[in-house]
């Protein structure tokens, strides 16, 4: 290819490096809950750039990383996409619910999404008991256990059968505070536990609920948008990773 070739094929380059980061950008800053496909994008484009300029073995260098975490990202996500059913039907003692933001005082879709699936598994087992589990962030003008307390007492749920736990900040903190509530209301010495969340996120709470000597069922929430649904996907695979490594 001669000169006013390579010229033209690296403008083309260019400009779809270019178009593909805008619309990282626009993922990023202008859509919530979807900023791991945004940062993708960053990383196609950045790799689209780097295949125009460098020279034939640095090139075949990167083919061989992409290549390598290609494996790596397909094998973390088998567990992460076969835990996401959940583990069917079954009786629990108890439930707990895993917060998610609030939007002032509104419950985020994500949070909506988790306490459907909790209000279906409590009017389907009569006898179990909820803890709805999460903190006061930033931007929240209640604690996560509140808005889900509010949230399920507003759809029928007996008062009696939720148990609020308002100071965890993370998922460990949920299930550990949340043990501690279970241990201090029962005599048996292994008694039922459930766990409901995102369906993208569920083997991540088994892992940090194996790290705490817990055995927990899952129940899972099922995520609206399927986008979204992808985003986080993609997000588990480094949380599940870092679970592994340094937890």
């Amino acid at each position: 290819m001669g000169g006013a070739g390579r010229v033209k094929m690296n403008k083309k380059r260019l400009i779809i490096a270019g178009i593909i980061f805008l619309a990282g950008l626009l993922l990023r800053f202008g859509f919530s809950g979807h900023d791991f496909i945004a940062y993708g994008l960053f990383l196609v484009s950045v790799l689209i750039f780097v295949f125009g300029v460098v020279g034939k073995t640095l090139k075949q260098l990167i083919a061989l990383l992409l290549a390598m975490g290609v494996v790596y990202f397909s094998i973390i996500e088998i567990p992460i996409i076969d835990e996401a059913s959940g583990d069917g039907d079954f009786d629990a003692d108890y439930l707990i619910v895993l917060g998610a933001a609030v939007h002032g005082d509104t419950p985020s879709l994500s949070l909506v999404e988790r306490l459907r699936a909790a209000k279906d598994y409590l009017d389907a087992h009569p006898n179990t008991v909820a803890i709805v589990s999460g903190g006061q962030g930033s931007g929240e003008n209640m604690s996560e256990a509140q808005a889900m307390y509010d949230w399920l007492c507003k759809s029928g749920i007996d008062t009696d059968r939720i148990i609020k736990e308002g100071k965890a900040v993370s998922t460990y903190e949920n299930l550990k505070f949340s043990r501690e509530i279970i241990g201090s209301l029962t005599d048996k010495s292994d008694p039922t536990v459930a766990v409901v969340s995102s369906e993208y996120h569920l083997c991540r709470a088994k892992l940090i609920a194996k790290s705490l000597d817990m055995d927990i069922h899952t129940v899972p929430a099922h995520t609206t948008y399927f986008t979204i649904k992808l985003n986080y996907f993609i997000r588990e695979a480094f949380g599940v990773t870092y679970q592994l490594t340094f937890a």
